[in-house]
């Protein structure tokens, strides 16, 4: 039985794809014609499946796999955020650019390899060069600069990075007594009752100004975001949708920040001595100025204390009220959704739970 059927101009046609994709992420294809017959169809669609898998379809150049990156990084993470975008150059200036000479047609698995090795023992960072150069390789493809066969064969053998990121801590006793004992400049205790009382993050607190705060309903309103990159900094949107939000503010931080935001002579709460924006630089200043405070009151040693493991208490606590409070209500107040809060309420039942008297109550 013949493959291909005659079309009615008298031609064989076959629609065979040429290893490269669309714009859409759909295969490309091209038509093969033959004036001859069927069998005479199949032996040029063989051919030319073997040049695809040769690699004779894809365009020549002399660009190397370095000089390709920057440049897709350039172009097509153009409108990124500024950490992403910062993300990406490390990756390519730090890690890819260890094997600057190979060129872009000519990589392949020992070429990866030995960028793994580079970050060796750093689970985070070989995970985002793999991404890197998963999402490098792919637009290469698109551009008929690499041949999608040697895409697939590139990762189909590379093994899946696996990265777990260190489990999440709420405040310790001795730390939540110290946030009220310490003594610290007035912004950097405004900054720490934010982000204790409120559970912002980090950039949602030093993107506030005077007027997101409503002090007849006690609420602060959450619009914006803060990021900054060396001496950059940007505003922008919150990290989801979810993060536009109106949070109450509780008494215990209510006084001080009030009188904090109605005495504070710039209109944005966190700005530097010139009144220019917080940078990461004096950020890191500030935050281990809070550290320095914190520890002189605490009676016990303070140990990797981040911003985040302040949001991180402000949900724990707000589980520990379930079900004075909802899940889906907690997920609002925290911008976050209720399968991340879900996770935290897990940990916190797991805690309440006691095995021997559930034991005891159920066979006893």
């Amino acid at each position: 039985m013949q493959k291909y059927k005659k079309q009615k101009n008298g031609k064989y046609v076959a629609n065979v794809w040429d290893g490269t994709y669309n714009a859409n992420g759909t295969k490309h294809r091209k038509y093969i014609y033959s004036s001859k017959s069927s069998r005479d169809l199949e032996e040029k669609v063989a051919a030319f499946k073997r040049a695809v898998k040769a690699r004779t379809t894809v365009r020549k150049g002399d660009c190397t796999f370095l000089d390709y990156s920057r440049e897709w990084s350039r172009l097509y993470k153009a409108s990124a955020a500024m950490r992403t975008k910062e993300m990406y150059e490390r990756i390519i200036e730090g890690h890819i650019s260890i094997d600057p000479c190979v060129k872009l047609q000519d990589f392949r698995t020992v070429h990866m390899l030995n960028i793994f090795q580079h970050a060796a023992g750093r689970k985070k960072t070989q995970q985002q060069i793999l991404m890197t150069i998963k999402q490098v390789i792919k637009q290469a493809v698109r551009d008929r600069r690499y041949s999608a066969t040697d895409a697939e064969d590139l990762f189909a053998s590379f093994p899946t990075v696996k990265y777990k990121p260190e489990e999440k801590r709420p405040l310790t006793e001795s730390e939540k007594e110290a946030v009220f004992k310490a003594e610290l400049l007035p912004m950097d205790k405004a900054y720490l009752y934010l982000i204790y009382g409120c559970g912002l993050r980090r950039e949602e607190a030093l993107a506030l100004y005077k007027y997101d705060f409503n002090w007849k309903r006690k609420e602060v309103n959450i619009t914006k975001a803060h990021t900054m990159s060396g001496s950059r900094t940007e505003e922008k949107e919150t990290k989801t949708a979810n993060g536009v939000r109106t949070v109450p503010i509780p008494d215990s931080v209510r006084p001080y920040l009030e009188e904090y935001v109605k005495g504070c002579k710039h209109t944005a709460l966190f700005r530097m001595r010139n009144g220019n924006p917080v940078t990461k630089s004096s950020y890191d200043k500030m935050w281990r100025r809070i550290l320095r405070g914190l520890q002189d009151v605490s009676e016990e040693p303070i140990e990797g204390l981040t911003a985040h493991i302040f949001r991180h208490n402000y949900t724990t606590e707000l589980c520990y009220q379930i079900p004075a409070i909802s899940i889906k209500h907690i997920a609002r107040l925290v911008g976050d959704t209720e399968a991340v809060v879900l996770k935290v309420y897990a940990h916190v039942k797991l805690d309440r739970e006691d095995a021997h008297a559930a034991v005891n109550a159920a066979l006893g």
